[in-house]
């Protein structure tokens, strides 16, 4: 029996697509803003969703929750509402690295740990650079390519003007961008010696990952910083970036050591243990909505399930 065909690909140009053409146009245009008042809409935009987003902002909480039991609950509502500031401050961080200029972050940026890839740049080894997913991920980015011929990794978008509209926006300064089912191509970029970017700390819900404690908390992560290292012969460095202010930081720490080893688990741990550290120190601007503890190991239930569900 012949196998059902695929739904055609929608144009870019169909009408269903409009709307998603109307938000790009609208950061577009945001993304020409000076930056003092980017940082103020943005803050109101946040104030806004933190209201509007219930099922979020219960995920959010949740995961504050089970990442930071020593805060009282007063300190960790702080915590989500300068969280939700700083997610309407990342959208049009997303929007001026994509589409607008950044010569007022280059004149302030601090890059730490350069001189740390000396060694491994001078035996020709490829860099996975790891990081995790903050709201600065995509300026941080873009300012980190001022310095390194920098390749990215991302997660295929299902809405072709969404996926259109990263690929063009990031292309405008990373050296190359692969999707997670282009394993091959990133591969072979890191063979050659390549630098790639990627944020491994998001339940991807594929068949490569373990259970490793991110927060002291069982995490669904995915096992290929392990795979990359072991096939592809790079580094693996942590890339840590904040916001300070109007400032930014950027800091490359050196290579992991004696990795990989044979335990997939165990590394995939000390990733996580990699990601968390950065988490500690910046933690209202790493994105919180996402709903990183959902599968859980056996026997198990989700601390998203309501209470009637």
């Amino acid at each position: 029996m012949a196998e059902p065909a695929l739904p055609p690909r929608p144009s870019l140009l169909s009408p269903r697509l409009w709307p998603m053409w109307l938000a790009l146009a609208a950061m577009c245009a945001g993304a020409r803003l000076p930056w003092g008042l980017q940082r103020r809409l943005g803050a109101l935009i946040g104030a806004f969703a933190l209201r509007a987003a219930g099922t979020r902002r219960r995920a959010a909480q949740i995961n504050l929750k089970l990442c930071f039991p020593e805060k009282s609950e007063a300190e960790r509502e702080v915590l989500l509402r300068e969280s939700f500031r700083d997610l309407g401050i990342g959208f049009f961080e997303f929007a001026r690295a994509w589409w607008g200029g950044v010569e007022p972050m280059r004149r302030t940026v601090r890059i730490e740990g350069l001189e740390l890839l000396d060694e491994v740049r001078a035996a020709g080894r490829g860099v996975l650079m790891v990081s995790g997913h903050f709201m600065t991920l995509e300026m941080c980015g873009r300012l980190m390519c001022d310095r390194l011929p920098l390749a990215g990794m991302y997660r295929k978008h299902r809405n072709p003007v969404m996926e259109w509209a990263v690929k063009r926006g990031r292309l405008r300064y990373a050296a190359a961008m692969f999707t997670n089912e282009e394993i091959r191509p990133a591969m072979r970029h890191l063979k050659q010696g390549g630098f790639l970017w990627y944020a491994p700390d998001q339940d991807m819900r594929g068949k490569d990952t373990v259970f490793a404690p991110f927060f002291g908390v069982p995490a669904a992560t995915i096992t290929a910083t392990h795979q990359f290292a072991r096939l592809a012969g790079c580094a693996v460095v942590p890339f840590f970036h904040r916001r300070e202010g109007a400032d930014y930081i950027l800091r490359v720490g050196a290579p992991l050591s004696d990795f990989p080893s044979s335990d997939a688990t165990a590394d995939s741990a000390r990733v996580n243990a990699q990601i968390e550290a950065m988490v500690r120190q910046a933690p209202s601007q790493y994105l919180w909505i996402h709903r990183r503890f959902k599968r859980r190991p056996a026997g198990m239930v989700s601390p998203y399930k309501k209470p009637e569900e």
